[in-house]
């Protein structure tokens, strides 16, 4: 076996550090919110702009059963609105209302400190690992 990681077992790495690395945040979330973090996760992917249902369901990861029920509670809180698509009239456009971007907002700054583990790095261990994450987003 070669002691060079695959870049399969290198995300899965990341992605097991930050998925379990974000519980504290996202339980601040609901409380900062009053709202499920499943219907935060929703209104997220709206602050780009309007999405059908289906686009939404597909971009939050969920069946478009379950992005209706989504969709169906913020409307009920005032915090998304459903409009025909003038491109599409046989299509409903769901955006965020003032008040939703005014949450959303509001909720993504909440406090979200790095883990212990990352907060131990060395300066020069976190100016390299700035640097390979930075190279991933390109």
């Amino acid at each position: 076996m070669s002691d060079t990681p695959t870049p399969d077992e290198v995300w899965r790495l990341l992605t097991h550090l930050v998925m379990d690395s974000r519980d504290g945040w996202k339980r601040a979330v609901v409380e900062r919110t009053g709202l499920p973090f499943s219907r935060f996760r929703v209104m997220k992917r709206l602050l780009p702009g309007p999405l059908s249902v289906k686009q939404l369901a597909h971009a939050a990861t969920m069946d478009a059963p379950a992005a209706t029920v989504n969709v169906n509670d913020l409307e009920e809180r005032g915090l998304v609105v459903r409009e025909v698509d003038p491109g599409n009239r046989r299509v409903k456009l769901v955006s965020l209302t003032p008040a939703g971007r005014e949450l959303v907002l509001d909720a993504l700054a909440t406090p979200d400190p790095a883990p212990a583990a990352a907060a131990a790095l060395t300066p020069d261990e976190l100016r390299t690992l700035a640097a390979l994450l930075r190279k991933l987003e390109e």
